[in-house]
């Protein structure tokens, strides 16, 4: 096997500090750096003081697609390729995937310096679930297909992580409120690890109107899972137990509504309703 090599480096948010050790080393020593950015690569050796020891090329995504075959080749002939976006994780919603994949499709060595992530941080400043979670990159840029999108969470009970632009930010949480409900808990995280960091938590009302006024910033929305909803057939039962023992239907309703998240009494009444309804129809 060829001694070549990919290596996928995390760069860090903000804080030039942050970068790690192994990624000091990869710039140094690597034959070839693709950045998403040339510019923003070359300021940060600089600021760290390494100098790039390889040729730098860019690796954006308009010209990955065309970038995958010279890179490829040049790690078959036994060079190593690190592989940077502009903060955080390659691949994840930045370039580099494409070349991954022909990598592994040529049999070539693939490995990850660890590093940053806006994804986790922001997970984990959120205050919110954090055991199991689903990451749904950038949220869609037109309002349909945004609400589609949004609509297709409604029972997602994993907390969910995306990314957003500041400009699109008060127009997605307007939408959520309206696919999701203003009491669904989330955070927007602004500037992560950068001076000017910011984490606002509360309800998609209470986010939305603090939107309302614009925000600016590299931006990570971290969203509350669903809570499992309550399957209200199978309360009809606890109803009419109640019933039986003398309470009032709609009292039981309320009653049993109380202790269930997600149910609303009127919905139990109607539920209880239609069973007793079913239950005098004739059988086919």
């Amino acid at each position: 096997m060829t001694s070549g090599r990919l290596l996928l480096a995390a760069t860090p948010l903000g804080q030039p500090s942050d970068a790690s050790p192994r990624l000091l080393d990869a710039l140094a020593r690597a034959d070839v750096v693709a950045a998403e950015d040339t510019r923003r690569i070359r300021n940060l050796a600089k600021t760290l003081d390494v100098p790039i020891g390889g040729r730098v090329v860019s690796l954006f995504d308009r010209v990955e697609a065309l970038r995958v075959g010279s890179l490829v080749e040049a790690i078959s002939a036994g060079a190593t390729v690190l592989v940077v976006s502009d903060a955080g994780m390659p691949v994840i919603s930045d370039p580099g995937y494409r070349l991954v994949a022909a990598c592994v499709e040529a049999g070539l060595a693939v490995t990850c310096l660890p590093g940053p992530s806006a994804v986790t941080t922001a997970l984990v400043l959120s205050g919110l679930p954090s055991e199991k979670f689903c990451f749904e990159g950038f949220a869609p840029r037109r309002g349909s297909a945004r609400r589609s999108w949004l609509a297709s969470l409604a029972d997602e009970q994993r907390t969910c992580v995306f990314f957003e632009s500041p400009r699109r930010l008060a127009a997605c949480l307007r939408d959520a409120v309206a696919e999701l409900g203003g009491q669904r808990r989330a955070a927007v995280c602004r500037e992560l690890t950068k001076v000017h960091e910011e984490v606002r938590r509360g309800s998609l009302e209470e986010l939305s109107d603090w939107a309302s006024g614009g925000v600016l910033g590299e931006i990570t929305v971290v969203l509350a899972g669903a809570i499992p909803q309550a399957d209200v057939p199978s309360l009809v039962g606890e109803v009419e137990k109640l019933v039986a023992a003398g309470i009032r239907v709609k009292d039981a309703c309320s009653e049993v509504a109380a202790a269930n998240d997600g149910v609303r009494s009127r919905q139990l009444y109607d539920a209880v309703l239609l069973a007793r309804r079913e239950a005098e129809l004739p059988a086919p």
